[in-house]
């Protein structure tokens, strides 16, 4: 079973507290990483920083990280070193990230998610596409872990 770390500000309350039910029917195994109440003046680095820190300590988990833009929380996962969050609208964009770039962290803007349904189908493509492992994407992947690696 998978394990999925979920995170989000006032921005995304409401769609993560309808996203972890669907996701434990779903039988995965889902870790709420705050916030753990709705507080509009609450801030989003460090939810994002857990949620990036868990997925980054736990091989072969899963994040999920919402807010109003989703701009906001996928820059505060970035800046842990190993992660990817990539921001998705769609299920295409959803796939891309993980197939191209091997994406461990589904970034969501609620405010650009238009239905619940569609955040749904959004999650579930990202959580069920594997990453191509195509050279090129590998390629790619591997400088920016040597960049890391550097600075």
């Amino acid at each position: 079973m998978k394990k999925i770390f979920i995170g989000a500000d006032h921005g995304g309350f409401t769609l993560k507290s309808i996203l972890i039910p669907f996701l434990e029917k779903l039988d995965y195994e889902v870790e709420d990483c705050g916030a753990l109440f709705l507080d509009p003046g609450d801030d989003y680095p460090e939810i994002s920083f857990t949620v990036a820190e868990k997925v980054k300590n736990e091989l072969d988990s899963f994040g999920i990280l919402l807010c109003r833009s989703g701009g906001g929380v996928a820059i505060a996962a970035n800046k842990v070193a190993g992660i990817r969050a990539v921001s998705a609208v769609d299920e295409a964009s959803a796939a891309h990230a993980r197939k191209d770039n091997d994406a461990q962290i589904l970034v969501i803007g609620a405010d650009f998610v238009f239905s619940e349904e569609k955040a749904k189908k959004t999650v579930i493509e990202f959580l069920q596409t594997d990453f191509s492992k195509e050279a090129r994407h590998q390629r790619r992947i591997n400088q920016i872990h040597d960049y890391e690696e550097k600075n």
